[in-house]
């Protein structure tokens, strides 16, 4: 009995502890972990991982669920679609069914961005519909091959002159299609080219997975499928090299000469994408903003260049700087004695809570001479990938690579690299209200170049020559947002980008060149390189409102901010001063304040 009464009364404390997530350092509260939409948005993402699986060209063995799950889908079918955005209008539906203004702060977060996510969706598979409806001429024999598909998920039994039949007259009306295709002078815009492309390689490996299922089973189908089969499978991948290549050509970005070519997106898809990650300012005041913070970095280096005994040349500083590296094969040691150090001073000055494991756990690799060209400079998270001079590299390059990763630069980026960056980001996120998927370059990297405005701020570098380090990363995430937004509003070309970091920031050509190939060919949204220094804005303005008012210490906002996981900042702002949010929210919070 008295064993009973005991834990009644600890279960009663627990609960009791109400919105208070941590206490003496451990959980207290059981519901810390979950919100009021967090069984619809797990549901969710369940069903859209079996769905994806489902309409997947996989042998089914693969596993693995998720957004986005489910790997080489039917790219294109209209069944698949039509499924995927009838699940997030369901989805939707029960969303808004739920009492959003009963929710405590933190779920509403969660309902807000559940529903962004949702009719992000929606228009995505609207678009994709649009497109589809656009190109349906080119590709008018898909049906067939998605009807094969439909009954081979099930395993029906095929009636093989049925099969040989069906499969003639594909062939047939690809024939046809390719013919008219030949003999019309017209040129296809090329989004929808590539688009009519990617959905006859789709249509090819939905054919080739129906073909793989029955051939070498069924015998009268091994018998005499493959006859008609070959030839098409040969068909359909020389017909997708002819729609791709009926493409307009002119609405593509020329070299330039920097052997780059990217894909400039526009004044209003930049405007629709910031308005997406909950960024309240056009194009044109984020470059007033750059420009602004890019004037205060240098009004810095002259200080720092000064106390170096160059004057006002603070390019001279900034060579002395380079010099500094240290010999091939030695800079593994140098960026772990920079690591150390770096983390005694957080700890020093109890600025973020360094959970023992998460030091333990990360490592070290060594980047590839042709993984530099993309990134010039070493790159974190539970791996550092160390960039310096290796095999594959002239002796230009090797120059430049440990000019550039020089200890006074890389001091300025061990930690955004590891701890309180990038490591300690994934692992807190590993760990704390995982089911938030609410991914955005503007919490990840805003949040890692953050502590760098604060380790500045806190005196972390030593000399001037460490100052200069550190401002040099500073006004090259400035010069992110010009050179980015630059590009997509069509203003620069990419070797404008390049000269722009030569001779502005005083970057290594070779780096400059794997700077803007990374920006604009490197897989990153067009978003990615601005919100570095967005980001960090973003949530130093959140310092000021919290910490520099006394409401928290710095440790006690950092680990709030982690354990709340990835999200939008404006979000995580709502969530650290617990303000009441509307239903139909819509962003407004101007954080860089005065633009004049």
């Amino acid at each position: 009995m008295r064993k009973i009464l005991f834990c009644c009364t600890l279960l009663c404390m627990v609960l009791a502890s109400g919105d208070s997530a941590a206490q003496n350092g451990k959980i207290t509260d059981p519901y810390y972990q979950t919100s009021d939409v967090q069984p619809l948005m797990a549901t969710y993402e369940a069903d859209k991982g079996s769905l994806n699986r489902s309409f997947s060209n996989s042998n089914g063995f693969g596993g693995g669920g998720g957004f986005g799950g489910g790997g080489n889908s039917s790219t294109g079918s209209p069944e698949r679609r039509e499924r995927l955005k009838k699940l997030a209008v369901d989805y939707l539906a029960q969303l808004e069914a739920l009492p959003f203004e009963k929710m405590k702060t933190s779920s509403q977060v969660d309902f807000i961005l559940f529903k962004r996510a949702l009719n992000n969706d929606i228009r995505t598979f609207a678009q994709e519909e649009k497109e589809y409806n656009a190109i349906y001429k080119y590709v008018s024999f898909a049906d067939p091959i998605y009807e094969l598909e439909r009954g081979r998920r099930r395993g029906v039994t095929q009636n093989v002159p049925d099969v040989v039949s069906k499969l003639s007259n594909i062939q047939k009306q690809l024939d046809a299609a390719s013919a008219a295709l030949k003999q019309d002078n017209s040129l296809i815009d090329m989004p929808l080219a590539i688009r009519a492309e990617a959905t006859v390689n789709g249509l090819r490996n939905v054919l080739k997975n129906y073909y793989s299922f029955y051939n070498g089973y069924d015998p009268p189908f091994t018998k005499s499928v493959p006859a008609v089969y070959t030839p098409l499978d040969a068909a359909l991948g020389k017909y997708a090299t002819q729609l791709k290549e009926k493409g307009n050509k002119a609405t593509l970005q020329k070299d330039d000469g920097s052997g780059i070519v990217g894909n400039p997106i526009g004044k209003d898809e930049l405007i629709r994408q910031l308005q997406y990650e909950m960024i309240p300012y056009t194009p044109d005041e984020l470059i007033k903003i750059a420009n602004k913070e890019f004037a205060w970095c240098e009004a810095e280096m002259l200080k720092a260049s000064r106390e170096m005994g160059f004057g006002d040349n603070w390019k001279a500083a900034l060579e002395k700087v380079k010099n500094t590296f240290v010999p091939e094969g030695r800079q593994p040691e140098m960026i772990m004695g920079l690591y150390n150090e770096s983390v005694d001073f957080l700890k020093k000055n109890d600025l973020v809570t360094v959970p023992p494991l998460a030091e333990e756990t990360w490592r070290m690799n060594m980047m590839s001479a042709q993984q530099q060209l993309v990134s010039p400079f070493f790159l974190g998270g539970e791996q550092l990938l160390v960039a310096y001079p290796t095999f594959g590299m002239d002796s230009a390059q090797r120059a430049m690579s440990m000019r550039g990763n020089n200890p006074h630069f890389s001091r300025a980026t061990v930690h955004h690299e590891l701890i309180a960056g990038h490591r300690l980001q994934q692992y807190m996120n590993d760990r704390y209200k995982s089911y938030r998927n609410f991914r955005t370059p503007f919490w990840t990297e805003g949040w890692a170049l953050y502590w760098e405005f604060v380790l500045y701020d806190q005196k972390f570098p030593r000399s001037a020559e460490d100052r200069v380090g550190m401002l040099f990363w500073r006004m090259h995430r400035c010069a992110r947002i010009i050179f980015s937004l630059n590009y997509h509003l069509g203003n620069w070309k990419p070797q404008q980008c390049i000269d722009f970091l030569v001779d502005k920031v005083g970057h290594e050509r070779a780096n400059a060149e794997g700077e803007v190939r990374r920006s604009f060919t490197g897989n990153y949204g067009p978003l990615y390189q601005l919100a570095y220094m967005t980001g960090a804005f973003q949530f130093w303005a959140l310092k000021k409102e919290v910490v520099d008012k006394g409401k928290m210490s710095y440790k006690q906002f950092h680990d709030m901010i982690l354990k709340e996981n990835a999200m939008p900042v404006e979000m995580v702002r709502a969530i650290v001063l617990n303000q009441p949010l509307k239903r139909d929210f819509v962003s407004n919070w101007r954080f860089y304040g005065d633009l004049k």
